[in-house]
């Protein structure tokens, strides 16, 4: 009897790529207008001042400045965009 499997018959390997979620830019650092912040799926973020929400739930900064991260009403995660002065 043979002892070795046929040729193409590996059952492994076929796994999804990662998606490469999560933030981009940490509170604290400095965000160009147009800059990924977060790459999520759904809102575990949302977007506050100066933040925009793209299709796919993506934070991105639409002015320069700083990015700060705050909990509001019902423990909710909210980016924001402090302008550069």
């Amino acid at each position: 009897m043979a002892h070795k499997k046929g040729v193409g018959s590996s059952k492994n390997g076929r796994e999804s790529h990662s998606k490469r979620l999560g933030v981009k830019i940490f509170g604290g650092q400095t965000a160009i207008a147009g800059n990924i912040i977060i790459r999520q799926r759904g809102t575990q973020h949302h977007p506050g001042e100066n933040v925009g929400m793209g299709k796919d739930h993506t934070l991105h900064a639409l002015v320069d400045g700083t990015v700060v991260f705050r909990k509001k009403a019902n423990n909710r995660s909210f980016v924001s965009i402090e302008p550069n002065a």
